[in-house]
């Protein structure tokens, strides 16, 4: 078994998701009291937060980076970065680790294309909803058509996202909130959504909505222990 090795604490709610659903997928393949070879490094999601609402992603690159080596010198095999907004710097990491990336989005396409979807909807910050490097990703490597909500719920998803769920604050409302939008991009014509920021499978499950729900975080994590045990 490969020793997986996370960089957490963005935030550390959605990490321990990660840590859960990897060792329970580790049980469910290899039985017993079997468990995951895990490297966990979790940053300070207060120090990172600051720098990405500043646009000071070299800064945040920085301590990404240190985390990774730290990785590789615990003697990780790998490493998955626990939240979709900082594969934004998943080229500057990966260019100085030896190790390799599982990248979120190529996990999440790949289980996409799969299952045949061809038009999807993107949640997540407005990092990721907003900018290149998640979205363009899925469209030009993949073929993948990815609708955003608009301004306002873009502002709504994003608020949501830094006040409560990363604060372990799962509101009723806010829930509403989301399944309201994941119903307007439906009505746009994508065939599901992907939950692009770790936290929001805190409030949104499938059973939720009619509209298929593809949560990252399960994905990501699912490919990690794939990796781990191939």
């Amino acid at each position: 078994m490969k020793t997986i090795g996370l960089i957490g604490g963005m935030s550390w709610e959605s990490t321990a998701s990660y840590y859960a659903f990897i060792n329970q997928q580790v049980k469910a393949e290899l039985g017993g009291l079997h468990s995951a070879k895990v490297c966990l490094y979790s940053v300070n999601f207060a120090e990172i937060e600051v720098l990405q609402h500043a646009n000071k992603w070299h800064e945040a690159s920085v301590i990404l980076i240190d985390a990774a080596k730290r990785l590789e010198a615990a003697g990780a095999d790998f490493i998955v970065i626990c939240t979709n907004t900082m594969h934004k710097l998943y080229s500057e990491i990966q260019a100085e680790t030896q190790l390799p990336i599982i990248h979120i989005a190529d996990a999440t396409a790949e289980q996409l294309k799969k299952d045949g979807i061809e038009k999807v909807g993107l949640l997540g910050t407005r990092f990721t909803m907003e900018e290149d490097f998640y979205k363009s990703r899925l469209q030009s490597l993949y073929g993948i058509e990815v609708l955003i909500p608009n301004e306002e719920d873009r502002q709504s998803v994003h608020r949501i996202i830094y006040d409560e769920l990363c604060l372990g604050k799962v509101e009723n409302g806010s829930r509403e909130t989301y399944i309201n939008i994941i119903n307007r991009l439906y009505e746009q014509g994508v065939q599901a959504v992907i939950l692009g920021c770790t936290e929001i499978a805190l409030l949104i499950q499938q059973e939720h909505t009619p509209v298929r729900l593809y949560d990252t975080t399960m994905i990501h994590a699912e490919s990690a222990v794939k990796l781990a045990l191939k």
